[in-house]
């Protein structure tokens, strides 16, 4: 499923800044909450297409 692979794409993508954030970086803290909110909007497609996955069974 693409929709699950562009959610993990984002999640490996946010592990450096995470790191940085828990040090200190305000900069990095920005870019985890920006990322994060794009994690949360892929997690909702995952969920959608799975919903359709089931609903056409």
């Amino acid at each position: 499923m693409q929709e699950y692979e562009n959610l993990k794409m984002l999640v490996t993508e946010i592990e450096n800044d995470i790191s940085k954030a828990e040090g200190g970086n305000k900069a990095a803290g920005t870019r985890v909450r920006k990322q994060m909110q794009k994690i949360k909007q892929a997690s909702q497609v995952v969920r959608n297409r799975v919903l359709e996955i089931r609903s056409a069974q």
